[in-house]
């Protein structure tokens, strides 16, 4: 079944008679379309994927499963959607009302004034949380990619190097393996790894540092996502403990990951366990996120969504611990959930590394 048919199942299941998507993310899951912009109109048997002049030849070229058409200027894409509207016979349009803005509803207000949108949660959310063998494949492929650059980033940090310096290090080393970076890459060291989002600034590493690397790499279109946190000499008995807490508490809830679990529960272990040293209070973000074609995709592991775990999931396990004035500490893997469990896609050590420096 192709993914265009698995959307058609969805609408027919879900009693929609057309949906059309405008999350770049989701029409290259659909159709693969790599365009910066197109909108799919699918309906329960047929459907086109609409874009501009200055991807015709690209998406003839990319596009499989659906007929395709583009329009040039004068006119307008709202113009353009209304003609194969009609010409599709739709009177009630489904559109993802997390992702359409105010603009572009009142432009197709206009346009489909005898058409009836419905706001609705895009169907293709839920179909691409269950990834296919070839995005598994790809996600791994991402996940060589940032364990290898982990293991020459270790090379270099030492005291005297800058966050800045790691940070072009690592640009260079994607570069070198046809690769581009997942996100804006979070490289910190010493007090400001209390910040669980930091940017590398041109702040020099210091012998007692925590260094905090959370990179990931992307390829073909899809993502990794990796963070460790390092000590340049010997670790300190707070250092040491927190840590040891902490990967205590990631291993526990990479273990539970199974089809059929609530992922509110596994994030509830996570907080559970770092309260055995009163650490939950310096955790304060969602255990983990959907991965795959975007770094956060669809799906969140925190307190207060009940997100169902299902085979062939990509998730991201990450707690932290964050204490302003002392640093912070992430260690995060990505997981593909199996019959049985789950794989660990990230194979980067993840005891308490102490660079002798």
């Amino acid at each position: 079944m192709t993914n265009v048919e698995r959307l058609q199942a969805a609408l027919t299941e879900r009693d929609i008679q057309a949906v059309v998507i405008s999350n770049l993310p989701a029409i290259y899951w659909l159709t693969g379309f790599s365009g910066s912009f197109g909108l799919a109109v699918v309906t329960r048997d047929s459907g086109v994927l609409l874009t501009d002049s200055r991807y015709t030849i690209q998406v003839a070229e990319q596009c499989r499963d659906i007929p395709v058409d583009s329009f040039r200027s004068p006119q307008k894409a709202e113009e353009f959607l209304a003609e194969h509207i009609a010409r599709l016979g739709v009177s009630k349009l489904a559109f993802d009302r997390n992702h359409v803005t105010v603009g572009t509803l009142e432009k197709w207000r206009k346009s489909l004034a005898t058409v009836e949108l419905l706001p609705a949660d895009d169907p293709i959310d839920d179909l691409r949380m269950i990834k296919s063998a070839g995005e598994v494949a790809k996600v791994r492929h991402c996940c060589s990619i940032s364990d290898k650059a982990l293991e020459m980033l270790l090379t270099i940090a030492r005291p005297g190097v800058s966050e800045l310096q790691l940070f072009w290090a690592f640009e260079d080393f994607l570069r070198e393996h046809s690769a581009t970076s997942a996100f804006d890459p979070i490289m910190i060291s010493g007090h400001r790894t209390a910040r669980p989002h930091g940017n590398p600034s041109d702040k020099l590493l210091e012998k007692g540092d925590l260094v905090t690397f959370d990179l990931g790499a992307s390829v073909d279109g899809y993502n990794s996502d990796i963070t460790r946190t390092v000590v340049l000499g010997p670790a300190s008995d707070w250092q040491r403990q927190t840590y040891e807490q902490l990967l205590k508490a990631q291993c526990a809830c990479v273990e539970a990951m199974k089809p059929g679990v609530n992922g509110k529960d596994v994030d509830g272990l996570a907080r559970q366990i770092l309260d055995e040293q009163d650490l939950a209070q310096h955790f304060g973000h969602g255990l983990g996120h959907g991965l795959g074609a975007l770094v956060h995709d669809t799906g969140r592991l925190s307190p207060t969504v009940d997100q169902s775990i299902e085979v062939g999931q990509i998730w991201t396990i990450e707690p932290g611990v964050y204490i302003e004035g002392s640093g912070g500490m992430r260690i995060e893997d990505d997981i593909v959930i199996t019959e049985s469990g789950c794989d660990v896609l990230t194979a980067f050590p993840k005891h308490l590394i102490e660079i002798d420096c």
